[in-house]
């Protein structure tokens, strides 16, 4: 599909919503053209707001008069003419926004809550369901972001290495048998980066909230490894009385007693663990190398060594995987009892193996998949408590974190809602810094991939410089 943009700035967001609606169909956007070459959508700013789109079989156009906000009329007109055309609506309506509760949370303050839903449904046609959805993920977070103070921050700790890689992964990271050789070079660089940050953070008197080990696969580490990292950052930092100390502990081939047991000595309070289904012919499809056993026994041993707070991480829509083997996993997780299952929908992205798809049963089927989810996991006592979006998810729905009360973390919700400044250490790390006063965002970026987190370490030590210029300038710092 030709996508024309003719006078406005809105291409980025009416491009997001042509691919929810046309999922792997190519989008090719267009600023200047003699002719225009069908199939085409034009979005034109004149006289009036217009769109039009046009195939040979299907010739349509929406018009409004120009507004206050032209960029919402025009997504409004887009969205009419792509849902008769496809025949399809979007649950989310025309947001295509990574944080729909950041956007809910701002209105709702604003206006009230019940305008709030009412604006996404009427104006942005949010379905029912998902204007719901919001106002409980909304609320399940006010008692943590109540308690986020000015001076704070969290600090999210990066180790971009993975036993192997899987098939749906488009993050940075490298599998240990491509990338060993780089792994202890890279951790010495790391704790460097973290104490050079948690000086940065005792000179301006910030006060440390959680910490979050990501990546990757943290637990590809050997446990010797994690004791040295571990303690670097218990050293250079206050980590007493923080909120959450998190670890992922993705891949269940990972885990073992002595890892389990230096990470419950180093204070960790949080790991996750995360199968993505309990079905082996699925896990095999989709490139990790264990199987629901391991899993299974990862979990067991994990409570045994006394972590008493453990996510769980699945998603909807892998390829092969049924209604059926998803409900089994579902089932299973919750005959475990974890204290979090956190439930991602598959966006296949472009730097994934994983790309082409039967989009229309897969349209069907997620739906049908967290439809099990959002009816199973609240009479189980779990709480919608974040949620977050991304391009190109299946059936154009979301990611939802779910916890028991008392559980939620604190991490997720930050990152989520961007209610204060997060420093990133390690390769493919983003530091967010946040103006307590305004929306304002700065992110200072980490080299992403290992080889030139090393080999670029001092250039990138610099960057983090902005950090003191940047509260003194925005928070009085």
């Amino acid at each position: 599909m030709n996508l024309y943009i003719d006078n406005h700035r809105f291409h980025y967001e009416m491009e997001n919503l042509c691919r929810a609606f046309l999922y792997g169909e190519k989008i090719t956007v267009i600023h200047e053209w003699e002719q225009l070459i069908q199939p085409y959508i034009l979005t034109s700013v004149c006289e009036d707001i217009r769109v039009t789109l046009c195939d040979g079989e299907f010739s349509e156009t929406e018009r409004a008069d120009k507004s206050s906000d032209d960029e919402l009329t025009m997504a409004r007109l887009l969205y009419t003419l792509l849902s008769r055309y496809t025949g399809r609506v979007l649950p989310w309506g025309v947001l295509t926004g990574v944080r729909p509760i950041k956007l809910f949370s701002k209105l709702s303050s604003q206006m009230g809550l019940d305008q709030a839903k009412e604006y996404f449904e009427n104006r942005l046609l949010v379905s029912p369901q998902k204007t719901e959805l919001s106002a409980l993920v909304h609320h399940a977070q006010e008692g943590i972001l109540t308690k986020n103070g000015r001076r704070a921050f969290s600090l999210y700790v990066s180790i971009p290495f993975c036993p192997t890689r899987c098939s749906y992964c488009s993050f940075v990271s490298q599998s240990v048998e491509k990338a060993f050789e780089l792994i202890d070079e890279y951790l010495i660089k790391l704790c460097e980066e973290i104490r050079v940050t948690a000086r940065i953070a005792r000179a301006l008197r910030l006060e440390l909230s959680s910490v979050y080990i990501g990546g990757g696969t943290p637990t590809t580490l050997s446990s010797e490894q994690l004791k040295m990292l571990l303690s670097v950052i218990n050293t250079s930092f206050d980590t007493k009385d923080i909120a959450e100390f998190t670890v992922e502990a993705g891949r269940p081939d990972t885990v073992t007693e002595a890892k389990l047991i230096s990470l419950k000595e180093a204070g960790v309070t949080r790991i996750s663990i995360n199968p993505q289904t309990f079905n082996d012919d699925v896990l095999r499809e989709i490139g990790r190398r264990h199987t629901a056993r391991q899993a299974l026994d990862a979990f067991r041993l994990a409570r045994e060594t006394g972590f008493d707070n453990i996510n769980m991480d699945f998603i909807a829509g892998l390829p092969t995987e049924t209604l059926e083997s998803f409900r089994h996993s579902i089932d299973t997780a919750l005959s475990l009892n974890p204290e979090s299952i956190t439930v991602h929908t598959l966006a296949v992205k472009k730097s994934a193996r994983l790309h082409e798809r039967d989009t229309e049963r897969e349209y069907s089927l997620t739906a049908d998949m967290l439809a099990y989810v959002e009816e199973k996991l609240p009479s189980r006592g779990f709480v919608p408590y974040y949620l977050y979006r991304q391009s190109k998810m299946l059936s154009n729905l979301e990611n939802i974190g779910w916890a028991k009360e008392g559980f939620f973390s604190p991490y997720n919700i930050y990152i989520m809602e961007e209610t204060h400044s997060i420093f990133g250490c390690g390769a493919g790390a983003v530091t967010k810094l946040r103006d307590q006063d305004s929306d304002y965002l700065e992110r200072i970026f980490n080299f992403k991939y290992p080889y030139e987190y090393i080999s670029r370490f001092d250039e990138m030590l610099r960057r983090k410089e902005r950090i003191s210029e940047f509260y003194r300038e925005y928070n009085g710092s």
